[in-house]
């Protein structure tokens, strides 16, 4: 858990701190946040989650290739269930259920974000609105299921 979230990290610092200031510095010498101000679920999957999900949600990001266990396609949620889009349990996994990620995840390698956004900012109905308007987008980003 500790080297993908040392991943994680470089690899957040190496994509968005070069455009986020000139020459590595930040703005009134400040540290960037880690946390960003969108609520998006579009824009929060982007920055959490593409890095080892991929822009697309097929596990193809640019950290995969050095995980022990390849990234979920988080496309195909609703075919490996039956048609039906898992959203509490997908919620559970990001929130941090051990039930869920032992069940779902099967690897500790996926940080669990529910805590993460927790320690970047206390506010609850916040880091509750990151999480819910992830999974509305995860949802949305599902595979069609072709018809016979």
């Amino acid at each position: 858990m500790r080297t993908v979230l040392l991943i994680l990290i470089l690899s957040w610092s190496v994509t968005v701190l070069p455009a986020a200031a000139p020459a590595g510095q930040t703005p009134g010498g400040q540290p960037p946040d880690l946390a960003i101000r969108s609520l998006a679920g579009r824009d929060l999957f982007n920055f959490y989650c593409a890095s080892c999900h991929g822009i697309d949600g097929k596990g193809g990001g640019h950290v995969a290739p050095v995980l022990k266990t390849k990234p979920a396609d988080l496309t195909t949620l609703s075919q490996r269930n039956g048609g039906i889009f898992p959203g509490a349990k997908v919620e559970d996994v990001i929130r941090g259920d051990k039930r869920a990620e032992a069940a779902t995840h099967g690897s500790s390698d996926m940080p669990v974000w529910g805590p993460i956004f927790r320690g970047l900012d206390s506010r609850k109905e916040v880091n509750d609105a990151r999480i819910e308007n992830l999974v509305k987008y995860i949802e949305s980003i599902q595979a069609k299921v072709k018809a016979d």
